[in-house]
C-alpha cells in the first residue's frame, strides 16, 4: 500500500468519524418531547400551552422547553438564585440561551425554581410578562 493510499484512507475515516461524532452530539441524544399540557412548579401541575421541548436519557441537563403559561401561576414560586440558562441545539429554534439570559440580567424575565430533581438537579422556569416561557436543568453546587 502506497503512502498516498494511506493517507487517503486516514482521511476518510477521520472525516466519516468527525461526521458521526458531530451528528451524535446535536441530533441522535436528543428526544423531542412537543405537546405537554403541564408543567410541575413545586407541587402545582401548572397548565401551559404551545409547549415544544427537548430531552434526553443521556443525562438530565437536555432538558429544554418552550411554552405560554400564565405569569401569575408562578407567583409565590422561590427566585431562582444565580439562573444560567443552558445552550440548546441550533435546530431548536424557539429556545435562545444568550438572549434569555441577557433577559434575566436585566430584569425583563424571571426565573423561579420549579423544583429540585434528584441527582443533585434543579429545575428552573423563566417567564416574561407577556407569558412567554422556557424552562432547562442546572446541576445544585
Amino acid at each position: 500500500m502506497s503512502g498516498r493510499t494511506l493517507m487517503i484512507a486516514l482521511l476518510a475515516f477521520a472525516a466519516l468519524f468527525g461526521a458521526a461524532l458531530w451528528y451524535a452530539q446535536v441530533y441522535a441524544w436528543y428526544e423531542r418531547d412537543d405537546g405537554r399540557t403541564s408543567v410541575l412548579v413545586g407541587e402545582n401541575d401548572t397548565p401551559v400551552s404551545d409547549y415544544r421541548g427537548l430531552a434526553g436519557d443521556s443525562s438530565p441537563l437536555k432538558l429544554r422547553g418552550c411554552f405560554t403559561i400564565d405569569p401569575a401561576a408562578l407567583e409565590g414560586a422561590p427566585e431562582a438564585a444565580d439562573p444560567a440558562p443552558l445552550v440548546a441545539p441550533k435546530w431548536f429554534d424557539c429556545y435562545d440561551a444568550a438572549a434569555l439570559g441577557a433577559d434575566l440580567e436585566a430584569g425583563r424575565a424571571r426565573a423561579v425554581e420549579a423544583g429540585r430533581e434528584p441527582q443533585g438537579f434543579r429545575r428552573i422556569v423563566a417567564v416574561y410578562p407577556d407569558g412567554r416561557a422556557f424552562q432547562w436543568r442546572e446541576v445544585v453546587e
